[in-house]
């Protein structure tokens, strides 16, 4: 079964992932290699209009990596990922949320 998107980690992303030790990263990347095959809302589900998170509860911890979606070209739908946190509150703290929004507002700016 194809990918039903192709994922891109920015850079504060990617150093989030590189600052985890080894079995976590490699959960929270199964994770997300799961959600482009099968639609499950607890492991990618949606915040807001535009953003959405990748949830990994791993160890009793929380780990979110929030992203949002690339639909442009027909072709590839791409999921940018914008950075990573440890969750530790009930709900997703709206300052990520706009952290998110900010950078998402930024990369496609730039594609103007």
């Amino acid at each position: 079964m194809p990918d039903k998107f192709e994922i891109i980690f920015l850079t504060n992303a990617r150093e989030f992932l590189l600052d985890l030790d080894r079995p976590t990263r490699k959960k929270i990347l199964f994770n997300i290699d799961r959600s482009k095959i099968k639609n499950d809302p607890e492991i990618f589900k949606k915040l807001s209009d535009k953003i959405w998170e990748f949830r990994t509860k791993f160890k009793r911890k929380q780990y979110r990596l929030i992203a949002f979606w690339d639909k442009r070209n027909n072709k590839n739908t791409l999921v940018i990922c914008t950075h990573g946190f440890l969750k530790k509150t009930q709900k997703t703290p709206k300052k990520e949320i706009f952290i998110a929004e900010g950078i998402m507002n930024q990369y496609f700016n730039e594609f103007k």
